[in-house]
């Protein structure tokens, strides 16, 4: 047995442990550790900062991208937005023992669907060192043990949140176990990790199409997979081209390195000519690269020429490409051609149409006359996200509590027998 293979083990065994008790947690105790986890980041605000800065030093000098850099910067305002989302999944309501249904059967006997924890969940992340946070108090709210293992270029940020939550846990009487975060870098421990299907329950993988590949190749674990995010819009000739203007830019443009930022814009012909101009324009003003085809260059200046591949791009950075459509038919066929159904919306004023594009476009989350940047468990009210699914199971779209939970039949009975 390796040394990877040892560690691995010892991690998940913890956990296994840790997760049978967090699953007879009461609500109360698990709402005072996610209380007590979001004053500790807010007293060592400072330390995490420290920790995070000598990350985005070793970041810039490894040259990771602009977008890269800015997930895994952390500021005052993101630190305190950790512990604001820390509060708010502790004030929600505990899912865990909520009897979904109930029903009667002709013997006189009760069953009904309980919501009960999953287990052990382990989360697989990059960049993002606030995801720590954000997992971690999901996890703990729905009853479950969890595993956090970042990338290697935030791990100074993670290993100082996850301490910090850690200590607030045992201090609330959490298992130590409960709550780990995994310290060590090396992808033969994610290996390792990936194959305890007998302690770990699901899997859940944050980062690159790179990363989410592995995952999915190596895991011998149910994985709900969080698959890159080529999102679009499609403005219709029945847009108000106003509002449609301020949606596509604040979907491109308010956080460009998000899966929920906007890729592609689709603009239909009749509109294109009065709307592009300006629109192109103003993403320009701010920065954006477009990258267009034949009839967007020749409707706006500085348009570079769209290649096959930038309609199934990520570019997670001011990059967006634009194409002129015939019809909303032609838009759909393009969003199911190179879309991955994360998010994909549509302007317009015309009811019939909307409720059109909701019924055909097969995608996590579906949206009429809103950015792509509100696709967020916190946006729809959730409280927080773990991830936003674009498979098919367990869950869909953005995972909140629920979907942390699975389902138990329970059965009242008076002495039936079957006969």
């Amino acid at each position: 047995m390796t040394d990877f293979v040892k560690t691995a083990e010892s991690i998940a065994k913890r956990a296994r442990t840790a997760s049978r008790l967090m699953a007879q947690c009461s609500t109360a105790v698990k709402a005072d550790a996610l209380h007590k986890m979001a004053a500790a980041l807010t007293d060592a605000a400072e330390t995490i900062q420290a920790a995070n800065a000598e990350d985005v030093a070793a970041a810039k000098k490894a040259g990771l991208s602009a977008a890269l850099i800015d997930r895994l910067t952390l500021t005052p305002k993101r630190i305190g937005e950790m512990a604001t989302g820390l509060r708010e999944v502790a004030d929600l309501p505990d899912p865990v023992g909520e009897i979904e249904r109930m029903w009667l059967r002709p013997n006189g006997m009760r069953v009904g669907r309980m919501r009960v924890p999953l287990g052990v969940i382990g989360v697989i992340y990059e960049s993002r060192p606030n995801v720590t946070a954000e997992a971690a108090a999901l996890c703990l709210k729905a009853g479950n043990a969890v595993i956090l293992r970042g990338g290697s270029e935030a791990v100074r940020s993670n290993v100082a949140i996850g301490r910090l939550l850690h200590d607030a846990g045992l201090k609330a009487g959490l298992h130590e176990g409960a709550l780990i975060v995994v310290d060590r870098t090396e992808r033969e421990l994610v290996g390792a990790l990936l194959k305890l299907d007998r302690y770990i329950d699901l899997i859940i993988p944050r980062g690159g199409e790179g990363l989410i590949r592995t995952v999915m190749e190596q895991s011998t674990i149910p994985v709900v997979k969080h698959d890159k995010g080529v999102c679009h819009i499609y403005v219709d000739e029945a847009a108000d081209l106003a509002m449609a203007e301020s949606v596509c830019v604040n979907a491109k443009v308010q956080r460009p390195g998000t899966c929920n930022a906007v890729e592609t814009l689709l603009i239909h012909q009749s509109v294109a000519p009065t709307f592009l101009p300006k629109l192109i324009d103003r993403l320009q003003q701010a920065k954006v690269e477009v990258r267009g085809c034949d009839r967007t260059k020749k409707l706006a200046k500085g348009v570079k020429t769209a290649t096959e591949a930038d309609w199934s791009a990520e570019y997670l950075d001011l990059i967006v490409s634009v194409k002129v459509v015939d019809s909303m038919d032609q838009a759909v066929e393009h969003i199911a051609t190179y879309g991955s159904q994360h998010t994909d919306a549509i302007i317009t004023q015309d009811y019939q149409r909307a409720m059109e594009f909701l019924r055909v476009v097969d995608s996590s989350a579906v949206m009429v006359n809103a950015s792509t940047r509100l696709n967020d468990g916190g946006q729809f009210g959730l409280g927080a996200e773990i991830g936003i699914s674009t498979g098919r199971l367990h869950a869909r779209g953005p995972m909140g509590l629920h979907d942390l939970t699975t389902i138990k039949y329970i059965v009242l009975g008076e002495g039936q027998l079957r006969e």
